[in-house]
């Protein structure tokens, strides 16, 4: 319920006025919002709010988007949220929040068009719609992270950022997760109650799964003294980076060594017996 109140909070600071946005000319697509603040488009039923609050480690590395009318589909909104770390990884966040939803609307047109000519019926199509988003996201990832990879721009060795997205096609939501940043859906059952349901695994070096591919990679993962409890990637000789999750864009000194930028895809929806009300991505601030 924390989470619920703290998204209302977040809801209401960004209704504040001038907050509203509206999209530049050169997102022909939709509307969309990249900074704090609230999207509401006109004959549109979509609400959409994105807030951050700095913490107490100095910069804000985190970022946000919300892409109304995402692929020139009235019924189509993309919102995503990432979280840099590092000590450029504000820049980071940026870079992928910039550069990942343009690739993945590539990526899934090219899915679409060779799906097309290898079943050919519409029909068929609307079949495997996750099916197509799941192939788009995750090669909209390995291209994203290949490209921050070769920028020389940006120093991406020892800093990086999450990503997690949700788009929302008609009745199909789908949630693309690399990191250790949190999607919620809120819901409320038939007797009224809200409750809040986590839609991500956060992706920390101590799962089962993600340790044992870290460890097969001559990574190490192990908590600090002074942090007990809180599961850090290194390095197999040196005790570095510390990296508190296990899949990220960016952080290539430990791309060899068991972290991935793999997305986990997975469907939207709500559990029996509610009805979903609305959904926020946060992220973990670690």
């Amino acid at each position: 319920m924390r989470q619920i109140s703290s998204m209302l909070q977040g809801l209401a600071r960004s209704m504040a006025p001038g907050k509203e946005r509206k999209a530049s000319r050169d997102d022909v697509d939709g509307k969309v919002l990249r900074t704090s603040g609230t999207l509401r488009g006109r004959g549109s039923e979509t609400f959409a709010a994105a807030y951050s609050r700095r913490g107490e480690k100095g910069t804000n590395q985190d970022c946000s988007i919300v892409w109304e009318g995402f692929g020139c589909e009235e019924d189509s909104v993309l919102c995503g949220i990432f979280d840099g770390h590092g000590q450029w990884g504000h820049y980071v966040a940026k870079a992928v929040r910039d550069s990942l939803p343009p690739t993945l609307l590539r990526r899934r047109q090219e899915a679409v068009a060779l799906a097309s000519l290898m079943d050919g019926g519409e029909k068929k199509l609307s079949d495997c719609q996750f099916d197509l988003w799941k192939q788009a996201h995750l090669a909209a990832a390995a291209t994203v992270d290949e490209e921050l990879r070769r920028s020389r721009r940006l120093d991406a060795v020892d800093s990086g950022c999450t990503a997690l997205s949700v788009v929302k096609q008609g009745e199909t939501m789908v949630i693309a997760n690399v990191g250790d940043s949190r999607a919620v859906l809120a819901t409320t059952s038939d007797d009224g109650r809200v409750a809040a349901v986590q839609l991500t695994v956060d992706f920390k070096p101590d799962l089962p799964q993600e340790q044992e591919r870290i460890r097969q990679c001559k990574g190490r993962v192990f908590c600090l003294g002074d942090e007990p409890g809180v599961h850090r990637v290194w390095l197999p000789d040196q005790e570095a980076p510390g990296l508190a999750m296990s899949r990220a864009f960016g952080d290539y000194c430990v791309k060899d060594y068991g972290v991935i930028s793999v997305p986990e895809v997975t469907r939207g929806g709500s559990p029996p017996g509610t009805s979903s009300s609305s959904w926020q991505l946060t992220g973990s601030g670690m």
